[in-house]
């Protein structure tokens, strides 16, 4: 960690004595908290982080580098940063990115994100830098953009929790993760959640009505992108309210039909699913059904999300002019 300079003034050589001196410039963000996953992006998240620390100390700022370990050290480490700490920023995956929101005392913290997992879908939505210039120049100059997060049986989220199939397809990858996630890894696992698959009966309620229909996969979402290649609708990140997309007949051959309608176009789609928004929703079903929280497997229903009162903020590249 390095001091932050102070703001006394800089007496530029050969001027004049007593003419005016030039002020040391300030950082907008005098303490950092870099946070990264070492393996993410095929192994240069350490390195990422060293040029993010680099780019920020050049600025000004005093930056202090923590490389996570292991699941949840990331957010134990937000957990206790210093108070003075004015931006966190996330390097590495979405899961990365929900253990340092997690880990938040205070939300109105701003985070700023250089994506480096596999499918980095809040990236997507926000047109995030992608490389390290890029995170800087947004340091410096980006806006601030609030977001909802909502809990989960005791879990942030802040992507999209899924009841059904895609909480199936989160366990078999549990089972078989060996290291960090890539694409091709779902294909094994989709295979896996197929077999001996029978859809389920799921009843909903939002905002404290229950509907009178059951469903066989329930999405509920506040992004566009999901999973890197399937498009939702969506709504406003920072609304208050999630979208849930219900999808009545969830079996192998319909669902084949909404990714395919996702990926070509968006969901909700006729005969497909349709949408509503809700700040509470709750899930249930006779029998245990598996769930996944922002693509972590997340055990089984009953589950109740809740949108948080309070928004965190993330940090985003200017609006073009």
């Amino acid at each position: 960690m390095h001091e932050v300079p102070s703001r006394a003034d800089v007496h530029t050589p050969g001027t004049p004595a007593g003419a005016p001196t030039l002020a040391a410039p300030q950082p907008r963000f005098a303490r950092v908290l870099v946070v990264a996953n070492p393996v993410a992006g095929r192994g240069q998240g350490a390195r990422a982080a060293a040029e993010v620390a680099r780019g920020l100390e050049r600025a000004g700022s005093a930056v202090d580098v923590h490389l996570t370990r292991a699941r949840g050290d990331g957010r134990a480490r937000v957990r206790c940063m210093a108070p003075d700490v004015g931006l966190v920023v996330s390097i590495g995956g979405d899961g990365t990115l929900r253990e340092v929101l997690d880990g938040l005392v205070d939300p109105a913290v701003p985070v700023a994100v250089l994506p480096g997992g596999t499918a980095n879908v809040l990236a997507l939505d926000l047109g995030l830098a992608r490389d390290v210039d890029g995170l800087l120049e947004t340091v410096e100059h980006g806006r601030e953009q609030p977001i909802d997060v909502a809990d989960v049986n005791g879990h942030l989220s802040f992507l999209v929790t899924g009841v059904g199939f895609d909480g199936r397809v989160a366990r078999a990858l549990e089972a078989r993760r060996r290291g960090p996630i890539t694409k091709l890894a779902y294909l094994p696992a989709v295979a896996s959640a197929l077999r001996g698959y029978r859809p389920p009966r799921l009843s909903v309620e939002l905002d404290g009505e229950r509907l009178d229909e059951t469903f066989g996969l329930v999405l509920v979402s506040n992004i566009v992108h999901y999973g890197g290649f399937l498009k939702l609708s969506g709504g406003r990140l920072d609304d208050g309210r999630w979208q849930v997309y219900l999808f009545p007949d969830a079996s192998p051959l319909a669902l084949a039909r909404a990714g395919l309608r996702g990926s070509l176009a968006s969901l909700p789609a006729p005969r497909s699913c349709t949408m509503l928004s809700a700040r509470r929703v709750r899930v249930e079903s006779p029998e245990p059904v598996e769930v996944q929280v922002d693509g972590d497997a997340r055990g089984t229903t009953p589950i109740e999300l809740v949108v948080r009162e309070r928004k965190n903020v993330l940090l985003v590249p200017p609006r073009p002019r």
